[in-house]
């Protein structure tokens, strides 16, 4: 009997669709998109490889894709014999690893070397000569993954710039250059270039090695980690909610020289895209990442505040959040416990991320479990007799979804009256703010409390609500209810109520509980027992 067929590899990460080649549809092959027709290697030739024998004879050429920072790895991935047989084997861990190398993103607008915008190139070596004159001349050499020569800079083929050097270092300098090569001096360089990532060497042993000591980062850590809406997405330290962001215990065992990595996540792992530019190109870097940072603070964890310790300088932090896909820190830190919060920069921004450490030293990295969130404690209200008021109202766009106070469009919320009357001192009331949504739909909801001046100050309701509340109940949560306790004077006031972004829709109902203030009564027919009197409840229905 004949052996029923295997059947052959697919991947389930990189399906034959579309979704495996397009983040966006604005890349030169989207317009053939319907005529893509999908191959296994062995279809297009007889002995397919990744990387040649000779890395010299592997040169990358970029087509319609639109992938030329990946060609640019792939193309620093070669220079490693160690990352070229992983590559090879196709292991997870070569594909999450750094390669040596320095792909790079131009910026600027086209000039006179046509390179085009927004594309990446590598520097694939540095010279630096002696010039006739005695100067000294830094020259690098640039690869282009479009497989041609574009530069028509000064020290191009047959450029002036090859006047100011010796025949010999030109001669042997132009016979390096393979297809898409091309010579830049130092100056030029810096001014048609804005940023450049550099990859970290990877020793024969597979380890990365510094930059900046040499020192081979033999000990590594990497966990996974999301950013949860409503949860732990707590945003940048300039949001109150940055504490419940995701959190990790670092132990660093002894001095050693520590690289700290936040890989985030996209697309189809979760995390949200970011607009282009207005009036700029619709693919360009970061536009499929939101601004991410890192920071790390020095604890210790068996009596560690999480509030003071997170309002405390940070030990090593980025210097911002930024649109990259990956963002890090390289520090020297001593034998002890460290905390490690990564953030996005808004908040209720949800991701997934893996962090990683690499170290000269012996270290260990945990994910903190998030304490058991018990169900919200509604506190309970003085014993007494008290009166109720229901309000109902709702956010409509354009007219009365103002959004939170941090929006010029804050007035424009629904503002109900509340007036407490005149008693033996401030009355006890019970503000709540109910959303009509399901769980899963909630928006973040708030509200402030305003005070009338007793004169009426000459203020209407817009110019009153540009004062500060009297009191609050934010920040704005992700809940279906949120309830504030308050004692208030005799006055008036207006309860505004307010979801935290503008244009946001729902309805929702105020409730107000005021205590009613007044003594008991006691008969001498019922012997001193209390005879207790009927509250009433008001519910008016705001139209």
């Amino acid at each position: 009997m004949r052996e029923p067929a295997r059947e052959l590899f697919r991947d389930a990460a990189f399906p034959a669709s579309d979704s495996s080649l397009f983040s966006s549809f604005s890349t030169p092959l989207a317009q053939f998109r319907e005529e893509i027709t999908w191959r296994r290697p062995q279809e297009i030739c007889a002995t397919p490889r990744l990387f040649a024998d000779n890395p010299q004879e592997g040169q990358v050429k970029q087509g319609l894709l639109g992938d030329c920072w990946f060609l640019c790895a792939c193309a620093a991935l070669q220079k490693s014999q160690h990352l070229r047989d992983q590559g090879d084997s196709a292991s997870p861990g070569a594909r999450e690893r750094m390669c040596s190398g320095f792909p790079y993103w131009r910026r600027s607008t086209p000039s006179s070397g046509a390179l085009g915008s927004f594309h990446a190139f590598i520097v694939s070596d540095l010279r630096e000569l002696r010039g006739r004159a005695g100067q000294s001349i830094l020259l690098l050499r640039i690869q282009n993954p479009w497989g041609r020569r574009c530069w028509q800079g000064p020290w191009r083929e047959g450029g002036e710039g090859w006047s100011q050097v010796d025949a010999a270092d030109r001669s042997e300098l132009l016979s390096q250059l393979q297809e898409g090569e091309f010579w830049v001096e130092e100056e030029e360089f810096l001014r048609e270039f804005d940023e450049v990532t550099i990859g970290y060497p990877v020793t024969e042993a597979g380890h990365l090695q510094s930059l900046y000591s040499g020192k081979a980062l033999c000990h590594t850590q990497a966990l996974p980690g999301a950013w949860v809406k409503g949860q732990s997405a707590g945003g940048c330290r300039n949001n109150s909610g940055f504490p419940s962001n995701p959190k990790f215990w670092l132990r660093v065992s002894e001095p050693s020289e520590v690289y700290v990595a936040l890989l985030q996540r996209r697309g189809a792992d979760g995390v949200a895209r970011v607009r282009a530019p207005v009036g700029g190109p619709t693919s360009f870097p970061g536009k499929d990442y939101q601004a991410v940072g890192l920071h790390v603070w020095k604890v210790e964890k068996r009596r560690v505040s999480l509030p003071r310790a997170l309002s405390a300088p940070p030990v090593a932090g980025t210097v911002c959040h930024a649109y990259d896909r990956e963002v890090h820190l390289r520090c020297e830190l001593a034998p002890g416990y460290y905390l490690a919060v990564p953030s996005t920069f808004l908040k209720d921004v949800p991701g997934r991320f893996l962090l990683r450490v690499f170290s000269s030293g012996r270290v260990s990295l945990s994910a903190i479990k998030p304490a058991a969130q018990s169900p919200a404690h509604r506190e309970a209200p003085p014993a007494g007799e008290w009166e109720t008021v229901r309000l109902r109202g709702s956010w409509r766009v354009g007219r009365t979804a103002g959004g939170s106070r941090n929006f010029a469009s804050y007035p424009t919320n629904p503002c109900f009256p509340l007036s407490v009357p005149e008693g033996t001192g401030p009355r006890c009331v019970r503000i709540t703010l109910r959303q009509h949504c399901q769980d899963s739909k909630c928006h973040p909801i708030g509200f402030h409390v305003f005070q009338v001046p007793a004169d009426g100050g000459g203020l209407g309701a817009p110019s009153l609500l540009l004062q500060e509340p009297l009191l609050s109940c934010v920040p704005h949560c992700y809940t279906q209810e949120v309830s504030r306790l308050c004692h208030l004077s005799a006055g008036t006031y207006r309860i505004v109520p307010s979801t935290y972004l503008p244009d946001t829709e729902g309805a929702f109902t105020v409730t107000v509980e005021t205590r009613i203030d007044r003594r008991s009564i006691h008969s001498q027919e019922m012997l001193g027992q209390l005879l207790q009197e009927a509250s009433f409840m008001a519910v008016m229905k705001k139209t």
